[in-house]
Order: C-alpha cells, then sequence, then structure tokens
C-alpha cells in the first residue's frame, strides 16, 4: 500500500484518530478503485464523501448533462455547471474537494458491455441509478466480477440500502443472497413512477446517499457490520428506520 503523505496525514487526521480505522484503514481507503453508477441525486453524496475520505480513485458513470431540475437534490452540481455533462461538473466539484482523488469519466450507461469493459479495474461498485433495468445490470456484472456491491434507491419520502456480495459464504456456509433474492423481476413498466413522474424530497437523498457511503467505507476498511443480506429501509416523513433481513433462496 502507498504511504501516506504529509498532507495526507493532516486532511485525514480524524479518521486515523478511530483505532477501529487508523493508518491502515485510510491506506485502504488510499489504494480502493470505486466506480459510481450515477452523479445524480445519491451519486452525489456518496462521491463527496468518499472523495473527502480519502478514496484514492472514483470512477463515474453517467451518460447526462446537468440540467436546472436536478439541482434541488443533485448537490455536487451548482447553477454555474448548468448544460455541462455531470461527469464533468462532478468531476471539477471533486477536484476542488481533494486534489488526491484521482476522477476517472465515463459518459456512457452502465450495462453489461460496459461492466465487462471497466468494472474489472474497481474493486467495489456502488448503484446509485434511478431504473431497475440498470440496477439488474449492476448487480448481475459485480456477481460476476466478484466485487462488492452497495446499492440505494429512494422514492418521494422512503428510502433503501443494502450491500450485495453473492460470490461469498456467510458464516454459516450459506451463500450471501443475490439482488434477485430481495427483488425477484422488475415491476412492470410503470408501476413505479420515476421521480421525474412523482416527485422527491431533495434531502432524501442525501440520507440515503450518505448511508451508502458509509457502507462503502466499511467495505473498504473492513470495519463494523455492512449491510449484506439486510435491507435498510427509512422513511422520512416518520423519520423511522427499519431493517429487514433476507437469504439466498434455496437451490439459488
Amino acid at each position: 500500500m502507498d504511504p501516506l503523505s504529509p498532507e495526507e496525514l493532516s486532511r485525514y487526521h480524524r479518521h486515523i484518530l478511530l483505532p477501529e480505522v487508523g493508518g491502515h484503514g485510510q491506506q485502504l481507503l488510499k489504494g480502493a478503485r470505486v466506480m459510481v453508477i450515477g452523479a445524480g441525486g445519491l451519486g452525489s453524496p456518496v462521491l463527496q464523501y468518499l472523495a473527502a475520505a480519502g478514496v484514492g480513485t472514483l470512477g463515474i458513470v453517467d451518460d447526462d448533462g446537468v440540467s436546472l431540475s436536478n439541482l434541488q437534490r443533485q448537490v455536487i452540481h451548482d447553477t454555474g455547471t448548468l448544460g455541462e455533462r455531470k461527469t464533468e461538473s462532478a468531476a471539477q466539484a471533486l477536484a476542488r474537494l481533494n486534489p488526491h482523488c484521482r476522477i476517472m469519466r465515463y459518459e456512457a450507461r452502465f450495462d453489461a458491455g460496459f461492466a465487462r469493459d471497466y468494472l474489472p479495474r474497481y474493486t467495489l461498485l456502488i448503484d446509485g441509478s434511478d431504473n431497475f433495468s440498470t440496477r439488474y445490470a449492476a448487480a448481475d456484472a459485480a456477481e460476476l466480477a466478484k466485487v462488492p456491491l452497495v446499492t440505494g434507491a429512494v422514492g418521494r419520502f422512503d428510502g433503501s440500502v443494502t450491500v450485495l456480495k453473492p460470490y461469498e459464504a456467510a458464516p454459516d456456509g450459506q451463500l450471501y443472497p443475490r439482488y434477485t433474492d430481495l427483488f425477484p423481476e422488475p415491476p412492470p413498466e410503470g408501476l413505479v413512477p420515476a421521480c421525474a413522474e412523482a416527485g422527491v424530497i431533495g434531502a432524501l437523498t442525501g440520507v440515503i446517499g450518505t448511508l451508502m457511503a458509509m457502507e462503502a467505507i466499511k467495505v473498504i476498511t473492513g470495519i463494523g457490520e455492512p449491510l449484506v443480506g439486510r435491507l435498510l429501509l427509512y422513511d422520512g416523513l416518520a423519520a423511522r428506520f427499519d431493517t429487514v433481513r433476507y437469504k439466498r433462496r434455496a437451490g439459488a
């Protein structure tokens, strides 16, 4: 692992003070290569907190541009970046936040072909997309590449987060569950409206995205208990968290 420079030791001092993280954990963060799908509502806090935490390489996958209706929740962008590619706008913001973080931009949609070409270069995948086709593609690709996946979703005032490592066995010897053990198949088209149709409270994406960043840090550093086999649910209106456990289906 690459040593931390004096400037990095000062920058990450509050991390290094934590016995659970320490210098070794900070070096693990520096050596991590994290691909993030989406530089939108969820991707914004994920990218900002992981860059601030000292993740060495962040790959941003997004083929969209910044529009005015994004700014209510996609806080990595601002009025001055309207019309820019989201990958470029996000990269500029992250460079200002932490010049030690290397940013890779991919102006593309995440699918099986893209994953085959680029995902093996990374040690962790984070899915902040807003559609089911990408979520299923991310889950399949991460399992094939044997890369941990942190995935989250939001709708109106509610959100969820889980971590997937279906290529590894639990302490009882059973393989950890897949995304399809949680959601066997996508809902019928039109049943779950997109944010553009149903709306979403901006701060909700900050709550869920920050939880996703925290799970990523736990996976990278090996601390705590990541949300593997557990779905964390957040009800913003009731200010309530609930956790649902799920397992690998028999024979799956």
